[in-house]
């Protein structure tokens, strides 16, 4: 590790393998740079990017695999609430694993067409093809949308993209058939991950679900909470640390850093080395990546 001020651990980043706008090579330099001691490289539903960053991991980084998967909590007689899950240290090849990902993978695809169809009919000047092109062979999202509405001048910004095209209640909007939550958390654990739910209580993003949702997630093998996340109030930092307490939960902190797609520096909420420490010897699927 390096000297002075402490081990820096960030558990939650995402490079042009999905969403972020930086390589995996080019996060990790932005890692060392911020003077990070771990950093965990979470792509949406896939795993593509474990390979580059192994391959260009600095000297003194430790990287963590891991992934984000994109899942659902289903309330009664409501509609279901879009949740996600982060996956540490899991084996990228356990069967039931590898279909699901690739199912997820297909749903993104086929969610990013029909939005880039509706927006092309009402005169907005998007392809598709350039769309996928330019992701470079990364799982294509809604920010990949937004970026091209940015280089076309149809907005200023991504931000400005979701909040006037591609939120949940835009008529451009499409619905994808993500993982039970439950199913994922049981998919992680049998690959020997440590599932972790992904800013849980971040009401600046929309519907959350509620504690008796987080216990049924204790029930099926959750194994932590990410606690200090750039979307969490004081208060909901505060009430998912009880929880955690409550349920015997590790509590993880991270930036969800997706490099020039959002403001949040890499490394502005981290983890403390205690519970990466617990989070590691949980983890039987695979490895850590350091000196």
């Amino acid at each position: 590790m390096r000297q002075g001020g402490g081990v820096r651990i960030d558990l939650h980043t995402h490079s042009s393998v999905s969403d972020g706008t930086d390589t995996p090579a080019a996060l990790l330099t932005e890692a060392a740079a911020a003077g990070l001691d771990v950093v965990a490289l979470t792509d949406h539903d896939t795993t593509a990017g474990w390979g580059p960053a192994g391959d260009a991991r600095p000297p003194g980084l430790t990287v963590v695999p891991g992934m984000e998967l994109s899942c659902r909590w289903f309330p009664d007689d409501q509609p279901p609430i879009s949740v996600h899950l982060l996956a540490y240290l899991f084996d990228p090849l356990h069967p039931a694993f590898v279909t699901e990902r690739a199912r997820l993978r297909e749903e993104r695809l086929s969610r990013g067409e029909r939005i880039v169809a509706a927006l092309a009919a009402d005169g907005h000047p998007v392809a598709w093809e350039q769309i996928v092109e330019r992701s470079g062979g990364g799982v294509v999202g809604r920010p990949h949308i937004a970026r091209a509405l940015v280089d076309a001048g149809v907005v200023a910004s991504v931000d400005e993209a979701f909040a006037t095209l591609l939120h949940h209640r835009s008529p451009y909007y499409a619905a994808k058939a993500d993982t039970h939550v439950l199913q994922g958390i049981a998919l992680v654990r049998a690959a020997g991950g440590v599932p972790v739910f992904a800013h849980g209580l971040a009401r600046s993003r929309g519907r959350v679900v509620d504690d008796a949702a987080i216990s049924a997630m204790v029930g099926a093998g959750l194994l932590g909470l990410e606690v200090d996340h750039p979307d969490h109030t004081a208060e909901e930092r505060a009430h998912l640390r009880g929880l955690a307490a409550e349920h015997g939960l590790l509590t993880t902190g991270s930036s969800d850093y997706h490099g020039s797609n959002k403001q949040t520096p890499i490394g502005a909420c981290t983890t403390d080395p205690a519970q990466f420490e617990a989070l590691e010897a949980a983890a039987t699927g695979t490895s850590v990546l350091r000196d």
